[in-house]
């Protein structure tokens, strides 16, 4: 008979503060300016406080480090509520607030996500992150758009032109001369209506 496996709660919520802390520290370390090139398993453990191997145990990579410094960044910054902007009956109220979410979401750590992106242009494996997270956004997009019975075509174009006005680069260009999140926000779903009129005007 094999032996049953004990889970202690203690033991649990040791394992779980002890995650925590990892994932504070390399999101410390990557929140610095040279974090891309000092981030590394052994840096994570130095600055936790841990052994390389406990940071191993718990993630099992640098690429799930990563993963997880941005679920934390994700869920800190508002991101949970895209499921529920979303499900909304009418996909232009579903847009709208999609948009206000991102926005909110790219304003809530300005800095940090700049030094993150930037990362991504020079190393492959952060790349890698920042274009799945990219790319989920594409997704949402997707799927309102479908919702508006337009051609395949106009569909496509306008998600393209969704995810441009949404991303990162192009909301820290509007945070110029004290603009706040806010009026930058109003700004790019104004913009959208705008890509969407023309994209039905397109098919008439």
């Amino acid at each position: 008979m094999s032996p049953r496996r004990y889970n202690s709660p203690g033991r649990d919520a040791a394992a779980a503060q002890t995650r925590e802390r990892i994932i504070a520290a390399a999101a410390g370390i990557l929140g610095t300016a040279d974090g891309i090139h000092d981030f590394s398993l052994e840096a994570v453990a130095k600055a936790a406080g841990v052994t390389r191997l406990t940071v191993y145990n718990q993630f099992g990579s640098r690429r799930a480090v990563l993963e997880a410094v941005f679920d934390q960044v994700a869920m800190r910054g508002g991101l949970h509520r895209l499921a529920e902007a979303v499900a909304l009956a009418d996909p232009h109220a579903a847009l709208r607030q999609v948009i206000a979410i991102f926005c909110e979401f790219w304003s809530f750590d300005p800095g940090a996500l700049g030094l993150l992106h930037a990362a991504g242009t020079s190393n492959q494996e952060f790349a890698a992150s920042v274009t799945e997270r990219n790319e989920r956004r594409r997704r949402l997009f997707a799927m309102i758009v479908q919702r508006m019975a337009l051609q395949p075509r106009a569909q496509r174009d306008l998600v393209d032109v969704l995810f441009a006005l949404t991303s990162f680069p192009f909301f820290a260009q509007l945070m110029t001369e004290g603009r706040s999140a806010t009026a930058a926000g109003r700004m790019i779903q104004e913009l959208a209506s705008d890509a969407v009129r023309r994209a039905r005007g397109a098919e008439g």
